[in-house]
This record gives C-alpha cells, sequence and structure tokens, in this order.
C-alpha cells in the first residue's frame, strides 16, 4: 500500500506527540500502518529524509523534543511565558518549540491541580534496563521449565520401562 507523503508526515507528528502511555505500536495500529513502516519514516525525518510536498521545506522535528520529554521546569516557563500572549502569539511559539498549543494547556491544567509530572528522561533507562531484566527472567524462567518437563518426561518413561520390563539391574538389590 502506497501512503503520500504529507500522510507520512502526519503520522511521524502523531508519533512525537502523542501521550505517554500510548504506545508506537498502538499508534501504528490505530493507523492502519505496519509498526516497523512507523519507525522507518521516523528515522526517516530524523535524517531529513521525509521532505513535505513544498519544494525546501524539510520536516525537521529531530531537533525538537516530544511534549512528554520536557521537564517540569521548561512546562512551567512554557506556560508562564503563554500566560501573557494572544492566542495567534501562543500558536507561533508553540510552533518554534514544537508543541501544540493543547500541551500548554494541558501542562497549565496540570500545574493547577498539582498533578506535575517530572522529566521522562530519567524514567526512559530505569524502565528500560527492568524491561531487559524482566525479558532476561522470562527466557531463564522458560529454559528451566523446558528442563523440568523434560525432567519429569524422563521420570514417566523409566517408570513404564520399570513397569514392563520389571526392576532395573542397577536399581536391583
Amino acid at each position: 500500500m502506497k501512503f503520500t507523503k504529507s500522510f507520512k508526515i502526519q503520522a511521524v507528528e502523531k508519533a512525537f506527540s502523542r501521550a505517554e502511555d500510548v504506545s508506537l505500536k498502538v499508534l501504528a495500529d490505530s493507523l492502519g500502518v505496519g509498526y516497523s513502516t512507523l519507525q522507518l519514516w521516523i528515522r526517516q525525518s530524523k535524517n531529513h529524509e521525509l521532505e513535505t510536498t513544498l519544494p525546501g521545506e524539510i520536516l525537521a522535528m529531530s531537533k525538537e523534543k516530544r511534549p512528554q520529554d520536557w521537564s517540569s521546569e521548561e512546562r512551567l516557563n512554557m506556560v508562564i511565558t503563554c500566560g501573557s500572549l494572544s492566542d495567534e502569539a501562543i500558536s507561533e511559539l508553540c510552533r518554534e518549540k514544537g508543541i501544540y498549543p493543547h500541551h500548554v494547556n494541558q501542562w497549565k491544567s496540570d500545574f493547577a491541580s498539582g498533578n506535575t509530572v517530572g522529566t521522562n528522561v530519567k524514567k526512559q533507562p530505569d524502565s528500560k534496563a527492568l524491561k531487559n531484566e524482566i525479558k532476561a527472567l522470562k527466557k531463564e524462567l522458560n529454559r528451566k521449565d523446558k528442563a523440568l518437563a523434560e525432567t519429569a518426561a524422563l521420570i514417566v518413561l523409566q517408570k513404564k520401562v520399570n513397569a514392563i520390563w520389571g526392576c532395573d539391574e542397577d536399581n536391583s538389590q
């Protein structure tokens, strides 16, 4: 299936601005594209290979941080900065920063409700390390389960052999 450049660009923009709890796989499924295809488009945009339909205009999202990568201090500064600006000026500033006005509004409501979240940059290595540890533990558990099943099968077979042929010579006294 062929996708237009504008669709690819919009898909990459959605990937960069997705919520923290939405995985790239879920986003790819909702867009109707393959996970690896979406990853390819993201890599292309970071390497400036994914060009827009306007000549000379290149997608430069790689220099911009995703909204969820902003620290609490950066978010607060953006909310304060936007507090005295008009909607048009807010939109322009947001475009420069690579975010949308609704992100600023969400951050504002988060600060007002006391529901601030620290930077995710610190959480990512921990979660990645935990995922790797879980993967290694699952692999080890799977290996041990197979060994246990093999041992149980050998014991059952040994009992059947003994039942058919009588006690074996090694175990007789």
